[in-house]
């Protein structure tokens, strides 16, 4: 059943020129110790997520070796140089505004909220903030209170990655397995939380605890409904399907706070900026598996961009999927095989192959199987905001890329008005000053 967002919370933590977006309050809001239901709130927590997606899908994707931009000054996702900075209205700023403002929801329902289930939600949805905030930008301010002081420049010093993942992310994502049921029906669950802890654990290169929770994902998918579609297309075309974990779900009912064009124009070439998005190294890549049933539903190569997502009407009631469970598969592939379990690597990777009508793999050695395992990331995942954080995650970015790339272009700038608005105590990544 799709979330109902209250409209209520939809205004929340509205900005001032003057203010960065990780420490307000709502002015509009009673104080937490006042509520009594903080259901509103949580709902306030999913409905900001909705601000991250097509920014997500556009990092993931553009910046990658999935998509082009054809415009300028947008052709600079495609060049590693300080330019991407003229993004921030478009991408950057809205992403961070978004993220923060579901955090300080979540801070809300999290200290006040005596419902167990409803903290175990919050902390989800938190530490999903937290993870897109520390892939797309390294180092983050870390601010776990609703209402902070706003004379209290700490919470703007931005802490290191792995400190947000060890102190935030990691535990509540804990607190939410112990918290939440596994029924999995659109809002966070114990399998989306165990999930999205292997995920984290295989961001930081902790192959063993990735190991560790994503078989256990895995193990309890069937118990909790969710189980590989039949048919590739059908994931995208049906909402909260069987395979779906956890997504952010899109509604014509709800306008999201995001302005501009969403991620299924962007990759269906429907914003003057990529009117043919498909890039030729994904065509190629696909080129050299010709039976691939995912072939057609993900790129058409005559009007170059993909129609992988409904288009028409359709394409506001189209999810952001968060988390499906062929992800974590593969996922459990590449811990099985960088733990030194190459042949159990290779039986979850065929699962995936398998319904894409490929014969199973012939990768031998972890090395052979570690690129086969990337390879099929690519084309079982593309269009869905990937590609350019495995490429980050695994290391790969040159040799993927075909070009030697600054690693400080790895991350994207933070918002400059963020930066100014702190006075400078936010910091600007490097290469982007």
């Amino acid at each position: 059943m799709r979330i109902l967002y209250i409209i209520l919370f939809s205004s929340l933590l509205f900005v001032t020129s003057c203010d960065n977006d990780l420490d307000q309050f709502p002015e509009n809001l009673i104080s937490a110790e006042s509520l009594t239901d903080l259901s509103g709130v949580l709902d306030a927590a999913y409905f900001y997520q909705l601000g991250t997606a097509t920014p997500m899908a556009v990092m993931g994707d553009f910046r990658a070796d999935n998509a082009i931009m054809l415009e300028s000054p947008y052709t600079a996702f495609d060049i590693f140089d300080a330019d991407l900075p003229v993004m921030n209205d478009q991408f950057f700023g809205p992403f961070y505004t978004a993220a923060y403002r579901s955090i300080i929801s979540a801070n809300t329902v999290i200290e006040s909220s005596a419902d167990a289930t409803q903290v175990g939600e919050a902390k989800f949805l938190r530490a999903l903030s937290y993870f897109k905030l520390v892939r797309v930008f390294g180092a983050t301010s870390v601010n776990l209170e609703p209402a902070p002081d706003p004379t209290d420049e700490s919470i703007l010093v931005r802490q290191p990655a792995m400190d947000v993942y060890n102190n935030v992310i990691i535990p509540d994502l804990q607190d939410a397995i112990s918290a939440l049921g596994n029924a999995v029906d659109g809002r966070a669950s114990k399998l989306a939380a165990q999930s999205l802890l292997g995920k984290v654990y295989l961001q930081m290169g902790d192959f063993a605890n990735a190991q560790t929770n994503l078989a256990t994902a895995i193990n309890g998918a069937a118990a909790a409904g969710v189980s590989l579609m039949g048919d590739f297309a059908a994931i995208f075309t049906t909402d909260l399907n069987s395979e779906v974990i956890f997504a952010t779900q899109v509604t014509s009912a709800v306008t999201s706070e995001y302005g501009f064009s969403e991620f299924v124009e962007w990759y269906r070439g429907g914003d003057t900026k990529s009117l043919q998005p498909l890039d030729g190294d994904l065509t190629a890549a696909f080129d050299a598996s010709p039976d691939d049933l995912r072939r057609d539903v993900t790129i058409n190569t005559t009007d170059m961009i993909s129609p992988k997502y409904p288009g028409g009407d359709a394409n506001v009631e189209y999810d952001w999927i968060e988390l499906r469970l062929a992800d974590v598969i593969l996922m459990f592939a590449e811990a099985l095989n960088e733990t030194g379990d190459t042949a159990g690597a290779l039986v979850e990777l065929n699962k995936i192959r398998s319904r894409a009508g490929l014969d199973d793999s012939v990768a031998s050695g972890q090395g052979d199987v570690r690129q086969a395992i990337a390879d099929e990331r690519r084309l079982e995942l593309a269009f869905e905001g990937q590609r350019w954080f495995d490429l980050v995650r695994t290391g790969t970015v040159d040799a993927e890329m075909g070009q030697t790339i600054d690693p400080n272009f790895y991350l994207f700038p933070i918002p400059n008005s963020e930066v100014s608005a702190s006075f400078d105590v936010i910091t600007q990544n490097p290469g982007y000053n």
